[in-house]
């Protein structure tokens, strides 16, 4: 078996690497930024074609997309994975819950509220960021009143899924939601987790 994860863990990569690390695979790492020039090689545009990182090449299968790739470790390794098609729907919901309901309106708040330089930031487009999130938020917190995990009763795919995409809801506030607040800082408490954020804030200061 041969898996190698390409990017920093400064990025998207580092979802990738959580994943990796609490599922047990072991696996070679090119920690590229998404800005080197390395990712624009043809031999890496074989793998990713759209230039970006994280990616992986899995004893031949080479993927894309962090949430995607996430998923396919899980279930080949059967592990953090489902033991019901039941489960499995609500993990494949869960995850394009945080793909596409959660994550844009996270960056654009981050964005606007301190991520873009000062002269670039548009405080409408922060304030209606943070209505979508505050509107998703209710929805996870009715979700995680209601069971520890987003899926079953124990930490699963799904659950660091959202909660890699959720690295910076801290600093939008999470009091408002204390199910959600006390499953992300039970996710982020993992030993697994807290390895893999202080390998990304070393390689963000590199």
């Amino acid at each position: 078996m041969s898996l190698t994860i390409y990017g920093t863990a400064a990025s998207r990569a580092f979802r990738v690497l959580w994943a990796a690390e609490e599922i047990g695979v072991p696996y070679d790492r090119m920690p590229w930024h998404f800005k080197g020039p390395e990712i624009r090689t043809p031999q890496f545009l074989a793998i990713n074609p759209n230039a970006a990182i994280p990616a992986i090449v899995d004893d031949g299968v080479a993927l894309f997309e962090s949430l995607a790739i996430n998923l396919y470790l899980a279930k080949k390794h059967d592990r953090l994975w489902a033991s019901t098609v039941a489960d499995e729907g609500r993990i494949y919901q869960w995850t394009l819950y945080a793909a596409s309901e959660v994550e844009p309106a996270m960056l654009q708040w981050s964005g606007h509220t301190g991520y873009l330089p000062e002269a670039e930031r548009r405080p409408e487009l922060a304030a209606a960021a943070a209505g979508r999130l505050e509107t998703r938020f209710a929805v996870l917190e009715r979700a995680l009143a209601q069971s520890d995990a987003l899926v079953g009763n124990a930490f699963g795919i799904a659950d660091l899924n959202l909660a890699s995409v959720l690295f910076r809801a801290p600093a939008f506030g999470l009091d408002r939601w204390p199910a959600l607040k006390a499953w992300h800082a039970r996710c982020y408490a993992r030993p697994k987790a807290r390895a893999m954020v202080a390998l990304r804030e070393h390689e963000a200061k590199a």
